[in-house]
């Protein structure tokens, strides 16, 4: 019983030193545009496993804020751009809109990201960047 035991802590031990190194990795800084008068904010969320989220806020006063979330942003790891899962948020319209972009992780861990959003009546895309390395 006393075995069992020493085994059960040890490996308790060992699995809290393996889930060290994700804890250790700190969250990453939101990145902020305005133009037009809207700011668009990008927050990544936790960057492991599966599916991969950003919290994403818009803020205006001068316009209606119409953006089809889900169809306008891309992610781009290693030089591929992918589609959203889905937007899990505010509907379209309005001068205050927030919510959460979802993707399907890369296969494997780029060493930068970048998350783009086209906005109606912008010219360019608003580009968010962030380093993982």
């Amino acid at each position: 019983m006393r075995n069992r035991l020493n085994a059960l802590a040890l490996a308790l031990f060992i699995g809290s030193l393996a889930g060290a190194d994700s804890l250790a990795a700190a969250p990453l800084a939101s990145v902020a545009t305005n133009f037009g008068g809207v700011t668009v904010k990008a927050t990544p969320g936790t960057l492991s496993g599966g599916i991969w989220e950003f919290e994403i806020v818009f803020d205006t006063h001068s316009q209606d804020l119409r953006d089809d979330v889900a169809k306008s942003a891309s992610l781009v790891a290693d030089g591929v751009a992918s589609a959203p899962l889905e937007w899990r948020g505010d509907p379209q319209g309005g001068h205050h809109r927030k919510g959460v972009l979802r993707f399907k992780a890369p296969a494997a861990r780029p060493a930068a990201i970048e998350l783009r959003l086209s906005r109606p009546g912008e010219a360019e895309p608003r580009v968010f960047r962030w380093k993982l390395e």
